[in-house]
């Protein structure tokens, strides 16, 4: 009914009994039962050493319940354990175990036992830890036993480091925004990013953070050269585009829609302002670029949605339910599904007729748009305006020449496949049978065998 201190030291014993039956092999065992014995019942050296000394009936030393201990840890060292092996010397306050055991633990990817290890053997441990970690480029990891001990005065370079590996990272994305959030004001953080924006050619970028963070004595020597960005890039120009028409009235939509009902092939592709705030609601579909063999036209869909609905429905309806159209987007239904959350009251984006995903044709692992148009075209897209804010009016230049390109080089990719297609085996055009006859923005699913068999009859029809 009651307990008293011997009760306490009887089960310690007890406990320790258990613990030297279980290591030394005479009761089975699950996982971590060890752990649990000793962390449930507090049993140290001690209480390890008076058993030893009841059951061998000789001299109690306390070397021998430490020799017993120490023993069984090098056998789990030997056999890998890592994490039982730290949680013992770390419960019995072993230390003679040094750097060794620690790279040890590294070079077998046993990371948490190493920094468990680490943070137990204190400040020198854990410093060797982060160059361990920086010396094999493992940044992230270096960088969160930093911000865990707060070591950041020991390590400023590769604290830094790893912030600007991140806004690399992120720059690469085109997450502009959120880099430079994670820079916290910080000018030097400011200044890679900068940097970053002037490699990627982002001039509006470099334009727009030099301004508000008063950065224009920033080192014009670190700007790469004009030729560099150039060549690394493909360009609107060298497409042989007449011109890019922005669409914002209803005039100009009814204009743009009657040269669409000319074409057989057209491009087209969305983009939105990004939300990069966790729970947010997405933003709405800014813009609609649809692109000919020689114009684009980027439509103004929040303001027309706004000032004349029924003719954007119209209109748009004519073009993408249109089964005389071959529309050719790139991971398109991303693009179908965000429209119809953005315009849910427009039937226009309710169903779609002949479309065809030029990711489908290739089915490129990596790279995206921009990767297949490097593979096929010879250079790649940039794509650091991506996530720029596609609600500003105006657009910069810059972003029209992006948005615009999206569509445009998909009618020459297309041209490409179709072309090659016809040289091989004998006309047979297998991108084909990748043609969407008819999607309902819910379903995403091909025709019949015979809408595909009428498509490709049609097409053949249109292309040849």
């Amino acid at each position: 009914m009651e307990t008293c201190s011997g009760d306490s030291v009887e089960a310690k014993d007890l406990a320790a009994q258990l613990f030297l039956d279980i290591v030394g092999g005479s009761v089975n065992h699950e996982g971590r039962i060890i752990e649990k014995i000793l962390e449930v019942y507090g049993v140290q050296l001690v209480n390890i050493d008076r058993v030893m000394c009841l059951n061998a009936k000789n001299n109690c030393r306390f070397d021998n319940a430490k020799e017993f201990v120490e023993q069984h840890i090098f056998g789990l060292i030997a056999s890998q354990s890592y994490m039982t092996a730290v949680t013992l010397l770390e419960h019995f306050s072993i230390r003679q175990s040094g750097q060794s055991f620690l790279l040890r633990m590294i070079e077998s990817g046993q990371l948490k036992a190493a920094e468990k290890w680490a943070t137990f053997m204190g400040k020198p441990m854990l410093c060797i830890l982060v160059r361990e970690y920086f010396g094999r480029n493992m940044l992230k990891n270096a960088y969160d036993i930093i911000q865990k001990n707060n070591l950041r005065h020991e390590f400023p370079d590769v604290y830094h480091k790893y912030k600007e590996s991140t806004l690399k990272k992120l720059a690469e994305k085109g997450c502009w925004e959120v880099a430079e959030a994670r820079t916290n004001s910080n000018r030097q953080l400011l200044e890679y990013l900068v940097y970053l924006a002037m490699e990627a050619g982002y001039s509006e970028k470099v334009d727009e953070l030099c301004d508000r963070y008063s950065l224009e004595g920033f080192s014009n020597g670190k700007v790469p050269k004009a030729s560099l960005l150039e060549n690394r890039y493909l360009h609107l120009n060298q497409l042989v585009i007449e011109g890019v028409v922005w669409v914002d009235e209803a005039d100009a939509l009814r204009n743009a829609t009657s040269h669409f009902e000319g074409c057989k092939v057209v491009g087209l592709d969305c983009e939105w302002k990004p939300n990069s705030l966790k729970g947010s609601k997405p933003s709405k579909v800014s813009i609609m670029q649809i692109a000919s063999e020689k114009k684009v036209f980027v439509v103004d869909l929040i303001k027309l949605s706004a000032d004349v609905p029924e003719v954007l429905d119209d209109c748009l309806t004519r073009i993408l339910q249109s089964p005389r159209i071959l529309k050719l987007g790139y991971n398109f239904q991303c693009d179908m599904k965000q429209l119809a959350h953005s315009y849910g009251e427009l039937e226009c984006f309710k169903h779609y007729e002949m479309l065809l995903d030029i990711q489908n044709v290739f089915k490129e692992p990596s790279g995206g748009l921009s990767g297949l148009a490097k593979k096929i075209l010879g250079v790649g897209l940039n794509k650091t305006r991506r996530n720029s804010n596609w609600e500003q009016r105006p657009l910069t230049p810059n972003q029209l020449e992006y948005a615009a390109l999206d569509a445009a080089v998909l009618i020459h990719i297309f041209r490409h496949v179709h072309n090659h297609s016809q040289a091989a085996e004998g006309g047979k055009l297998e991108w084909k049978s990748c043609i969407v006859s008819h999607m309902d923005n819910k379903k995403a699913k091909k025709g019949s065998r015979k809408d595909s068999s009428e498509a490709e009859t049609m097409e053949e029809q249109q292309l040849n």
